[in-house]
């Protein structure tokens, strides 16, 4: 299975929580789709998006059940980035992570890469 990775602050992990579904962030909402990195990409779109922020959670996304909704689009440096073009269903989240920032720089889980 391919694992595409999703940073969500803490406010939008509860309401993916509370409503089994993401529909996305502002910044998603207004791209028309939900914004994904890969791994490799983490470290570059946590430092570009959610540079000095606490209180994230990362979440592993399962790619396959998402379906032809999930697109892979050139995007930052001409790279392919994973979009999905439907809301993020919670059944797809195969795990969670705190994200913390220590001394500015987002610390991710060592068994992610």
């Amino acid at each position: 299975m391919t694992r595409i990775y999703k940073i969500f602050r803490a406010a939008e992990w509860e309401e993916v929580q509370a409503h089994g579904s993401f529909a996305g962030s502002p910044d998603d909402l207004r791209d028309g789709f939900i914004h994904f990195s890969t791994a490799e990409q983490l470290e570059g779109t946590a430092a570009r998006h959610f540079a000095g922020e606490g209180d994230l959670v990362l979440a592993a996304v399962e790619a396959e059940p998402l379906g032809e909704a999930l697109r892979w689009e050139a995007s930052r440096g001409g790279k392919l980035f994973p979009h999905l073009y439907a809301p993020l269903p919670l059944a797809a989240v195969a795990r969670t992570w705190p994200l913390p920032i220590v001394d500015g720089v987002h610390q991710f889980p060592k068994d992610l890469f």
